[in-house]
């Protein structure tokens, strides 16, 4: 079992920016797939950015060049970096992990493949 805490939630105005980080205990050491998901209300929940076992990242259109994700295995730690934050980045932020078989695998986009969530944290940007 793996479990997350996102933290780093606020509020912002347009433009600015805003860390999150999520804290990964138990059976960390189990190779991972790790993401970022946010779900805005009366929306279905969509994959912000993800990182891979060896650092690969892959980034939704809508913050590419604008967001960082980052992962420190030593610390057990995975990261978002937001600048150039805009209204419609405000969202439920989740923290989310995939198992993966052997030492190395690649991150899907659809919410249903992680086996395992952080209970969320909240960003809102203000026009």
């Amino acid at each position: 079992q793996v479990q997350l805490v996102e933290s780093g939630g606020g509020s912002v105005q347009a433009g600015g920016s805003l860390s999150l980080s999520c804290a990964a205990s138990g059976y960390t050491s189990r190779a991972l797939c790790m993401a970022w998901f946010r779900q805005a209300p009366g929306k279905e929940r969509e994959v912000v950015a993800s990182i891979d076992t060896v650092g690969i990242t892959t980034y939704d259109d809508s913050v590419k060049d604008r967001f960082t994700i980052s992962r420190d295995n030593a610390r057990n730690t995975l990261y978002l970096r937001m600048s150039s934050l805009k209204p419609e980045d405000t969202a439920m932020y989740y923290c989310a992990a995939r198992g993966c078989r052997g030492s190395y695998c690649s991150c899907p986009s659809p919410e249903y493949l992680y086996g395992y969530w952080g209970q969320g944290t909240q960003v809102t940007v203000s026009s």
